[in-house]
């Protein structure tokens, strides 16, 4: 499930591109079917870029092969100034205690002109999730802070980033985290849940047209994740 829609990014042949908080390496693998790519993901989550690692090695369709995974901590970048033509941000912000000095570093090591592509939960799905459920958002880990749509775009401004295009993502992804919620977030066995997790599945695998066509059309008012696109001025 892709949240970054990666033909808005203007990638071009020889482009460094940097997924900061890759975890499993959804964004990195659909990046490696562009070529020419210098491609690289970090996280801190050990086990997600073993697992992203094998995924890359065994992908059929990567053109790309220049990739790197890496342990790194987003607020402590191990990169030189002005490094990358482009960093995707995506569901990342939203657990980080210091996220202003996240976006500073992410300011740091991108290009003048570069493209930053960002997202968090919308506030209006995320502000559900948190009235059902204390357990959703309450653990090691989980999301700290919900964002109104103006506080992200003043903070993103505030650092000298111009916005090109916000979206909306995963509509038909808003009702099942909210079922989760209502049942126990961990409770995959609830026979909602577990219907409605194999619908998704389907969905991402066949990508029926008349699903993607309703979710096009629900995302602006049920969508799961906000995206913002932006050059760095």
């Amino acid at each position: 499930m892709v949240t970054v829609d990666i033909n808005k990014l203007n990638l071009k042949p020889n482009d460094f591109v940097l997924d900061a908080g890759c975890g499993l390496g959804r964004h990195l693998r659909h990046l490696a079917r562009i070529p020419g790519l210098n491609i690289i993901g970090i996280d801190k989550d050990t086990w997600s870029l073993y697992e992203t690692g094998k995924a890359m090695e065994s992908q059929p369709d990567a053109l790309s092969k220049d990739y790197l995974v890496s342990i790194a901590d987003i607020n402590n970048l191990p990169f030189a100034d002005a490094s990358f033509d482009c960093i995707i941000c995506s569901e990342v912000l939203e657990h980080i205690p210091d996220h202003k000095k996240a976006i500073k570093e992410l300011d740091r090591i991108l290009k003048p002109n570069g493209t930053l592509a960002v997202s968090v939960p919308r506030y209006f799905a995320e502000r559900i999730c948190w009235f059902i459920s204390h357990d959703y958002h309450n653990n090691e880990g989980g999301h700290i802070r919900i964002y109104r749509k103006k506080q992200l775009h003043k903070m993103l401004m505030n650092q000298g980033f111009k916005c090109r295009e916000i979206n909306y993502k995963h509509a038909l992804h808003s009702p099942y985290w909210w079922l989760k919620c209502l049942v126990g977030v961990k409770n995959e066995e609830h026979p909602l849940v577990k219907y409605y997790k194999k619908f998704l599945e389907w969905d991402i695998m066949k990508k029926p047209r008349p699903v993607r066509m309703l979710e096009e059309l629900l995302n602006p008012l049920l969508g799961k994740s906000i995206v913002y696109y932006l050059r760095k001025g």
